[in-house]
Formats: structure tokens, C-alpha cells, sequence
């Protein structure tokens, strides 16, 4: 039976069935597996073809979902091509096949229903029927202002919306634009979009990826991957298989990747994935699928609105049906339920909200943290979880010598002076043996080889200087398989060869030790202490070069056998270190009660390391790689979510799922990122956090956060600012609701009384968007208190409307309502528009006095000085007196003429009494 079904899938494979049934079999793999057997005749596939297909798809892969593990010979059958290349007639089938080699994106809304959608709320909708119904019942002025306020924040929506929109066409931008590929056995240059999988792709130093391939051929190759796995480091690739079967992006050394930049070497490639079938297109689908979530704010808000909507159509319902159910009259009652409608509505908290956030960003731009989303602002304070990249965010991105192993002893740089003479030694050999270069500031090649030229220079020395002095004769250049590069110098008389590499393949070579200036044999006993010492420097995360010499007789182009009987003389250990403010950062986070968490690509012995120096990966806390993370399911990963505090090894969709499993356990989650592989989790997080120094475009448009300084240290300060935001945010809300408390009550016990109309639609727009928009601006620039960090995070589903903020609400606004009351029962006393005027001026007025009482909890007296409040009550009582005053506008506003200066000083004096009431109380309570 086996030998049938080897015979079988033989000829299947130089068939045309494959390409005939291809499309058929990909139905039966989307479907699940209670489907499965059943959809097999289905399709009229029998048992011979569905064992056939399983092991195509599962074992090789026209998709190649495990392109490592193959030989050239199998990837290039498995996409049946050659190394000569497809024929012009195969790439036109494929092309059918596959498509474009581009990047798709979901249809985008128009301009008009992006604006159309800035209407869809109860309380817009209510303005608009008000606006409606006073334009029917002659108050066309209230309309105009009512219309003219809801397309403005229209128009504010619309263009957010499309500043915002920009994440795909970054991603794009990526792509390279050409790429050389062998067709009909003749090197070709190709639009990138054209590449198809099955395509010989040609790459040199220089050139950006096209597309995802398995390397058949690589010459010293070297690609920066930064943009997918978030490392900075170039990655030395190979071309042989790679035998295991789950491996991380960045631990796949036989693969490249579309938009990853060739830094050094050439290679022959074979393209196994176009388009939306590249790691890239995985992100851009990621993104698509990927929810920005709503800030706490926002759902307070939106959650506010609808039960504000419902409360205000039910009053207004039911004040219509007790004014025409009193006689009078449906015009009038009409007039009635719209001035209520209005008097509700804070017509001024969007623009007020989006002001108080605009104000926040502009002290966090000062802190260099630039705020995209404005919603965001708020949502960095009740933010419970950071999780954070390590590479240039914790750390400082710049690779640094941090021990140095010579003469059987370890020092530190700080130490160098002990033992001066084998350590200079030791540099001067690491700046010979190596390509790169420093230009002030500047570093120029593999960060590795540029930390030894900072560490020549920590220590004293000048690498230009020793390189002047023994120049370059003859080399053999790094090579990611021997591992290795050597250099050949005269000095001291002698032709020295330096050779540097990794410890494991260098110390096979040796077979002396110089130490203490003699040469001695190379013993069983002396190599294993070295190899223990180098398993204690990455224990500790540190990456280890070792290096060795030989006494050339001549100068001659140096061979691979020379690199053999070397003469070991040190290790030096290097690491990307800490920020020196990051722990004290972490510390923050800690007491604020923020659970910091690392996400990186690199290893995790190398991630731990770090982790645990600065604070992050504690007692009782585990590391865990994105293999791992592949074995979890859901609902193990929200289980163990809160005992990881180090992610090493992941993928993109690894940090989507940590950043859902967060939020899923009703956490704010804020992830910070820089590379391409990033902008997924970003958008996916409450908050998004790029990076401004190192970060990809993709990623900065997918966040809504950048740091200037891409620093850790910067989010905490951020957090603290968005804390204070929310506050001032909250105390804003409360001094305009209420203030609105007040004028509904005051509409509603006129009502109930017969009484006649307190406000006409016009007074209640000029105090709302007015006179109450000066002092609710003044309340968002009070100054951020010391203890902000050391408060919880807020609750995110607490709203806004909390049991104590009603409360507090509730009093002030019947204590307004009270004064605004007996204002106008003295008015009455002389006629209704005298009673309409002074419970107007009253009302504005005291919501003016109001304006302090919201700056804070405590009494005036013990707030820090905000001049703005100050000015604010000065210009809106100004803007009131004008009213009062100024002839031209009495007709405007209803204002009665026949104001007299004891009518002035009952508003000041009623006006004034419910501030004195709330701070005479704040006192006694010692607030």
C-alpha cells in the first residue's frame, strides 16, 4: 500500500491535477475539521488525492509555511521553478493567481459620510429638532447659532478623522520599488509589484526586499530586520535548512523578509510569498483587523450623552404635555420645551473637552511626548499596564563594552586601570580587527564592531591613531559561517594576524593563551575556566567576542588555514545597557500602580537580564518566548498574563494577543513600539506609543503617542499629565452641568407655576457657549498636583457620572437655581421681561462666581494661584455687562431697558451667594 501511495503522489506531482484541483483543495483547509471528511467528495476528491494534498500542504507547502526546513532542491520543486527562473508565460499564469505583489486595504468612507456620521448622537439630533422648532416658532436667531455650533464640530470631526487615516499608505511607501529576478535564465529588472512566488529574486548591499524568501545561495549576506522584529542589529543569514519546527521571525537565518534592507553581501533568493502573503501584509491585514479602542473618556462621554439624551427628552416630553395640558398653548409650550432642551445641553463640552485635551498636549509636547489623538490624553491616566519594547526605549540602542576577560581575570571599564597593560592590548587588537568607523557622534557599521571603538576611546586610546600606525595588509573578511574575520598588521617587527569571532569557534582554534606577557600552552584546565567565563557573560545577557592573534613569517594574502594554532588573548563582553532613568521610571510605574511590562524580539536570557536590572522581571515573575506564547490557547494566555513580565522572541500577532489578554482581565493597556512589526499592537492598545528617534513612519501614524526622546522614562511624566488632564477634564464637566442643573430646574419650576418664560434660547446659548466656555478653559490649565503618582489608576469603567460627582452636582446646582429663583421673583415684581432679564444676569453671573469653586476639591484659598480664572470671570462678566448695558443688544437678548443699579446689585449680591455658601462650607471642613 505504501509503495502505491508513493507511486501515486509521484505522478500526481509531474501532473497537471495539482494546478486543476489547487483552488479546490484550499476550500476544504478554510473549513473546519467536523467539515472536514465530509466536504471531501464534495468536491470529488478521493482518499488517495486527500492524502496526496495533506502531504503537499503540510509537509512542503505551496504556501511554504515552514520554508526553513526545506533543501534548496525541495523549495525549488515544492514552487515548481529553477534556479534559471520562471518563463514569461509561468509569471503571467502566476500573476493570475496571486496578483499584485502589493499591499490591500479596505474601502475608505467618503468625506461626506465621515461628515454625515459627525451627527449620529441623541444630543445632536436634539439640538437639531430644537433648532428646528425655534426657527418655526420665529426664534431664527437661536437657530442660526444652535446649526452654526453643530457644523463646526462637524467639520473639527471630519478632518481628525483623515489626519488620522495614514497607517496603509506608510506601509506602502515601504516597498521597493524594482527588484532584479532571473526570467527565462536572463537577470531581469522588474517592478517589485510584479515579483510572483516561484520568482529567483537577486539581491545586493543596498537594496530593500521585495517580497518573503528562502535564501538558496548566500555570500556573507547580512539584512537589517529592525522594521519587523524591532532589533536594530544586522542579521548574519545563511542559506542550509534549518531542521526544527517552530521558529521566531528574527531565529530564521534562512529566510528574508519584504522591506527588510540588505546592509552587506549578496544573495540568491527564492520568492515564496507576495502580497498580502508576506509578514508585511500580515501586519497591514493585522491593522485592518486591529480595533483602536475608545479612551475611558470617550466612553464616559459617549455613555454620558445617551443618558443625558434620554433624561432631557423625557423632561422636555413631559414639560410640553404640562404646558399644553395648562393651556398654554402649543406655540408656547413648544417655546418652553425648546428653551429646556437647550438650557440642558452643554452646547460648549465638546469644544470645551477637545480644548482641555488640546491644552494637555501642549504641556506633554514640552515633556517630549507628542499626543496624536487627543482622546488619548486622559486615557494615559487610569493606563494599569505599559508594555514596552526594550531595544532604545529601556535601553540606550547603543551597544557598550561592559566587562573585558584578560590574564584569567574580569574587569569592568571602570576597572581598565587595573590591569592597563593586557586590557590596552586587547583594544588595540579589537580596533585593527574591524570595519567600523566613528565620526564624532556618529557610528558607522555593525554596532558590535563600533562598541569596540567606543571602548578603545573609553580607555584612553584613539582608534585612529593605532590604525595609522598599523595599517591593514591583508584580510579575510567576516563570515557568517566560519563565524570569524582576520586581520593581518606588522608590528613590532612581526606580521601579526588578529582574529576575532565567536567564543565557541575561536577557542577550538587555539592552542596557546597569552597571559601576563608569556605565552602559554593551551590546557584542557585554562579552556574550560574561559568557556565557563563565557557562559557566565550570557547567563548575565552580555554578547561575547573572543579574540586570538598569530605570528605570520610574511606578509601574504591570508588563507582559511591560517585561521588555525591562534593564540587566545581575551573576551570582551558587550550589551545595549539600560537607561540610566529607566529604574527609577519602573519604580514609578510601580508606585503608581502601572504594571510595567517588556515585549522585545531579542533573546530572553538577553531581555531577563535587563529585565531584571531595572525592575521589571521580579521575584515570582516569569520570561516566557513567543514559541511558548504559540502553545498557549486564549483563555491559558488571560490566565498567566499577569505572572509575565517578559515577552522574548515575538511575533506581531504574539503582541496583539498579550495586549487583548490585558484588556480582556479589564486592564488599560499602553504598548510602545518602533518598528513595522509594532504598529499592529499599537493600534490595538488603549494607547499606542511610537517612537520619534527610531521609529518607522508605519509606526508613529498607528500610534497615538510619539516620544521625542524615545524614552521610558517620558511615558511615566505623561501618565502624571494625563491624570491632571482627566482632572481638570472632570471638574470642567461639573462646573458646566452644573450651571445647567440650575437652568433646568429654573425652566421647570416656572413651568409648573404658570410662570412665564425665564431664558429665551438666545440668553441660554450666550451663557452656555459663552460665559461658561471662559471659566471651563481656566479649570483645564490648573497645575498638576505633587501626589498624582501616587494615586491607583482610575477605574475605566467608572463614568463620569459617579454617585459623589452628582452629588456634589446636584447641591450647586439647586444652590444656583435658588438664586437664579429670587432673582426672578424680584423681577416679577415689575414685569416679566424685568423677571427674565435679572434671572439671566443672575444665572450668568453666578456660574462666572462658579467658575472658582470648580478649579478643585479645596477651598480657594489653599489652591495654587491660575491667573486664567482670574481673567476668565473678568472677561465674561465683562461680556455681561455689555449685554446689560449696550442699547444695540438689548433687542438681541431680551433684555428689558429699564435696569436700574439697585437691580445690578441684587444679581451681583444673589450671584454671589452660592460661592460664598460652597467655600464657607470647604473652610469648615478644613479642605
Amino acid at each position: 500500500m505504501a509503495a502505491l501511495l508513493a507511486f501515486v503522489i509521484s505522478v500526481y506531482s509531474h501532473s497537471g491535477v495539482i494546478q486543476i484541483q489547487r483552488n479546490c483543495f484550499d476550500g476544504i483547509l478554510s473549513m473546519r475539521s467536523k467539515t472536514f471528511i465530509a466536504s471531501f467528495y464534495v468536491y470529488g476528491i478521493d482518499a488517495i488525492e486527500v492524502f496526496f494534498y495533506l502531504h503537499l500542504y503540510t509537509e512542503r507547502g505551496f504556501f511554504m509555511e515552514k520554508q526553513w526546513k526545506f533543501s534548496q532542491k525541495e523549495a525549488l520543486e515544492t514552487l515548481q521553478t529553477s534556479m534559471d527562473g520562471l518563463t514569461q508565460a509561468e509569471v503571467e499564469k502566476r500573476f493570475a493567481q496571486y496578483g499584485y505583489n502589493k499591499l490591500q486595504e479596505g474601502k475608505r468612507k467618503s468625506i461626506l459620510q465621515v461628515f454625515a456620521e459627525q451627527f449620529a448622537d441623541l444630543l445632536v439630533v436634539i439640538l437639531i429638532v430644537a433648532a428646528v422648532i425655534s426657527a418655526l416658532t420665529g426664534g431664527i436667531e437661536g437657530t442660526i447659532v444652535i446649526l452654526a455650533v453643530l457644523i463646526l464640530n462637524a467639520i473639527l470631526g471630519t478632518v481628525q478623522h483623515f489626519k488620522a487615516q495614514k497607517s496603509l499608505d506608510s506601509l506602502k511607501a515601504m516597498a521597493a520599488p524594482n527588484a532584479y529576478v532571473m526570467r527565462d535564465g536572463q537577470k531581469t529588472e522588474v517592478p517589485a509589484s510584479a515579483l510572483v512566488p516561484g520568482d529567483i529574486l537577486l539581491l545586493e548591499a543596498g537594496d530593500v526586499a521585495a517580497a518573503d524568501g528562502r535564501i538558496l545561495q548566500s555570500y556573507s549576506l547580512q539584512v537589517n530586520e529592525s522594521a519587523l522584529t524591532g532589533e536594530s542589529e544586522n542579521v548574519n543569514k545563511i542559506d542550509t535548512p534549518i531542521n526544527k519546527e517552530d521558529l521566531p521571525l528574527g531565529d530564521r537565518l534562512n529566510m528574508v523578509y519584504s522591506s527588510s534592507l540588505v546592509s552587506y553581501g549578496r544573495a540568491v533568493v527564492l520568492v515564496t510569498a507576495t502580497g498580502m502573503q508576506t509578514e508585511i501584509g500580515k501586519i497591514a491585514d493585522l491593522m485592518e483587523s486591529a480595533q483602536e479602542k475608545a479612551t475611558p473618556l470617550q466612553r464616559s462621554l459617549d455613555d454620558f450623552s445617551k443618558k443625558l439624551s434620554i433624561i432631557i427628552m423625557i423632561v422636555c416630553a413631559i414639560v410640553f404635555g404640562l404646558s399644553v395640558w395648562r393651556g398654554m398653548g402649543l406655540a408656547n409650550s413648544l417655546m418652553f420645551a425648546v428653551a429646556l432642551a437647550v438650557a440642558a445641553i452643554p452646547e460648549a463640552l465638546s469644544s470645551i473637552v477637545t480644548i482641555g485635551l488640546a491644552i494637555g498636549t501642549q504641556k506633554m509636547a514640552k515633556q517630549n511626548a507628542i499626543i496624536k489623538n487627543l482622546r488619548a490624553v486622559e486615557g494615559l491616566g487610569c493606563v494599569s499596564v505599559i508594555c514596552s519594547d526594550k531595544t532604545g526605549t529601556l535601553t540606550q540602542n547603543r551597544m557598550t563594552v561592559q566587562k573585558v576577560y584578560t590574564d584569567g581575570s574580569v574587569s569592568s571599564i571602570e576597572e581598565s586601570t587595573q590591569n592597563p597593560i593586557a586590557i590596552q592590548e586587547l583594544a588595540t587588537q579589537s580596533v585593527l580587527c574591524n570595519d567600523g568607523v566613528l565620526n564624532g557622534d556618529t557610528a558607522v557599521g555593525d554596532p558590535t564592531e563600533t562598541a569596540l571603538l567606543t571602548f578603545c576611546r573609553a580607555i584612553g586610546s584613539n582608534e585612529t591613531d593605532i590604525r595609522n600606525e598599523f595599517p591593514r595588509l591583508q584580510e579575510i573578511p567576516f563570515d557568517s559561517d566560519r563565524k570569524l574575520m582576520s586581520t593581518l598588521h606588522k608590528r613590532n617587527g612581526q606580521f601579526e594576524m588578529f582574529v576575532k569571532g565567536a567564543p565557541d569557534i575561536l577557542l577550538s582554534r587555539c592552542i596557546a593563551i597569552e597571559q601576563n606577557g608569556e605565552c602559554l600552552d593551551f590546557t584542557e584546565s585554562i579552556q574550560a575556566d574561559i568557556s565557563e567565563q563565557n557562559a557566565a557573560f550570557s547567563a548575565q545577557g552580555l554578547r561575547v567576542l573572543a579574540f586570538a592573534k598569530k605570528i605570520l613569517p610574511e606578509n601574504r594574502p591570508l588563507t582559511l588555514e591560517d585561521e588555525q594554532d591562534l593564540i587566545f588573548t581575551g573576551l570582551i563582553a558587550m550589551m545595549d545597557p539600560p537607561r540610566v532613568e529607566s529604574a527609577a521610571a519602573v519604580a514609578d510605574c510601580r508606585r503608581a500602580g502601572i504594571r510595567p511590562v517588556m515585549i522585545t524580539g531579542d533573546h530572553k536570557i538577553t531581555a531577563s537580564a535587563i529585565a531584571k536590572q531595572i525592575g521589571i522581571l521580579q521575584d515570582g515573575d516569569r520570561a516566557v518566548e513567543g514559541t511558548e506564547l504559540e502553545n498557549m490557547t486564549d483563555a491559558q494566555l488571560r490566565e498567566a498574563v499577569a505572572h509575565i513580565s517578559v515577552y522574548a522572541r515575538v511575533s506581531p500577532e504574539h503582541k496583539i494577543r498579550i495586549v487583548r489578554a490585558w484588556q480582556e482581565n479589564g486592564h488599560v493597556a499602553a504598548m510602545t513600539g518602533d518598528g513595522v512589526n509594532d504598529a499592529p499592537a499599537l493600534k490595538q492598545a488603549d494607547i499606542g506609543i511610537a517612537m520619534g528617534i527610531t521609529g518607522t513612519e508605519v509606526s508613529k501614524d498607528a500610534a497615538s503617542m510619539i516620544l521625542t526622546d524615545d524614552n521610558f522614562a517620558t511615558i511615566v511624566k505623561a501618565v502624571a499629565n494625563g491624570r491632571n488632564v482627566y482632572t481638570n477634564i472632570k471638574n470642567s464637566i461639573q462646573f458646566l452641568l452644573s450651571g445647567n442643573a440650575a437652568a433646568i430646574l429654573v425652566v421647570i419650576i416656572t413651568s409648573l407655576f404658570q410662570l412665564p418664560l425665564p431664558f429665551t434660547a438666545v440668553q441660554l446659548l450666550f451663557i452656555n457657549l459663552l460665559t461658561d466656555s471662559l471659566p471651563a478653559l481656566a479649570i483645564n490649565m490648573e497645575q498638576p498636583t505633587g501626589d498624582l503618582l501616587n494615586q491607583k489608576p482610575r477605574n475605566p469603567k467608572e463614568g463620569i457620572l459617579t454617585k459623589d460627582f452628582l452629588q456634589t452636582l446636584s447641591i450647586q446646582g439647586i444652590l444656583i437655581a435658588a438664586a437664579t429663583m429670587f432673582a426672578f421673583l424680584i423681577g416679577m415684581q415689575i414685569n416679566d421681561g424685568m423677571a427674565c432679564s435679572m434671572a439671566f444676569a443672575t444665572l450668568c453671573l453666578a456660574r462666572l462666581f462658579h467658575g472658582f469653586n470648580c478649579r478643585g476639591t479645596r477651598s480657594i484659598f489653599r489652591l495654587p494661584s491660575n491667573m486664567y480664572s482670574v481673567g476668565a470671570f473678568l472677561v465674561g462678566t465683562l461680556l455681561l455687562m455689555a449685554v446689560l448695558f449696550i442699547p444695540a443688544l438689548h433687542e438681541l437678548f431680551d433684555i428689558d431697558s429699564a435696569l436700574q443699579i439697585t437691580n445690578i446689585l441684587q444679581i451681583i449680591g444673589l450671584a454671589f451667594a452660592p460661592t460664598l455658601l460652597i467655600q464657607l462650607v470647604r473652610i469648615i471642613k478644613n479642605k
